[in-house]
């Protein structure tokens, strides 16, 4: 085989999706776990060109396997490797916040950097990283944007007005917004710690009747879009859709979301969820049809 993709049995549905749409085969990697914890991963079939594909969320279990895979799949005669991990972990933490914390941003970096070519990933969860290559150690790191698959979803007339929950989405929720012709704002938010903030709308704005769609690239505790949709109600909007890139809340506090107002929650599949609406395979592999011919 000149190319193939590879996965885990807990991703084997999203990559399936990605194997058809690149037309390419699909290859288990068989994990196994000895008696004192380690793991000893095998792989089978090799190819020339690798693609594994790894949703990282709840990380530190999947990241040993993957570089064991990546290492076998080497070994077995494979030249390039490619990464395709929709979410990547770990992003958030790229300085050193307090005196004695790691800057985990690079420790990810220097791990799979080392053991790819190239990385693909969805909405890397970031804050002031500008060049995702130079962390991953010079590999090539392809960030792609979800904006085409929630204005697609969105299309409706009039526009609902799109919200972002904080300064740190404004950008995305912009794209999102000018792909519609719909108008856009964000919240003031202000952390109170790591699951309870304080939003804020501008002072005197009113919603009535209004449909918002408001937008995050994740969600893990639900605290800032639980905020959000209480703030969003209370100023008198109609409805309000939730759309997540990364899903990484439990049940709790999807209820949460529900009973403050959210009348859908929907997220892509970058990470196993009953949200899961919108399918990535498509979006990976026009970033990805490239490597069949490289």
């Amino acid at each position: 085989m000149s190319t193939a993709v590879y996965a885990f049995p807990e991703d084997l549905g999203p990559a399936a999706g990605l194997a058809a749409a690149l037309q390419c085969p699909l290859t288990p990697i068989e994990p196994h776990r000895f008696p004192d914890g380690e793991s000893r991963p095998t792989v089978g079939r090799f190819a020339a060109t690798a693609m594994i594909y790894s949703r990282l969320d709840r990380p530190d279990p999947k990241l040993m396997p993957l570089l064991l895979a990546a290492d076998a799949l080497r070994r077995g005669g494979a030249s390039r490797l490619v990464l395709v991990a929709p979410y990547l972990p770990y992003l958030r933490q790229d300085t050193v916040f307090l005196p004695g914390q790691p800057l985990s941003r690079d420790v990810l970096g220097r791990l799979l950097g080392s053991a790819f070519d190239r990385i693909v990933t969805v909405e890397p969860h970031l804050h002031r990283t500008a060049d995702l290559s130079a962390v991953f150690g010079g590999a090539p790191v392809t960030a792609l944007s979800v904006a085409g698959l929630f204005a697609a979803a969105l299309e409706a007339i009039p526009p609902p007005l799109i919200v972002g929950p904080d300064a740190e989405s404004a950008p995305w929720t912009a794209s999102l917004a000018a792909r519609l012709g719909a108008e856009h704002l964000v919240l003031t938010k202000q952390r109170l710690g790591d699951c309870e903030v304080r939003l804020a709308l501008p002072s005197g704005l009113r919603l009535d009747g209004r449909d918002v769609a408001l937008v995050d690239d994740i969600c893990a505790s639900g605290g800032t879009l639980e905020a959000a949709l209480r703030e969003l109600r209370q100023r008198g909007a109609a409805r309000v859709e939730v759309l997540i890139c990364h899903a990484l809340f439990d049940a709790a506090a999807q209820e949460r979301l529900q009973a403050a107002g959210a009348a859908w929650i929907l997220s892509t599949d970058s990470c196993a969820h009953p949200t899961n609406t919108f399918p990535l395979a498509g979006l990976l592999a026009d970033a990805l049809v490239e490597e069949l011919t490289a």
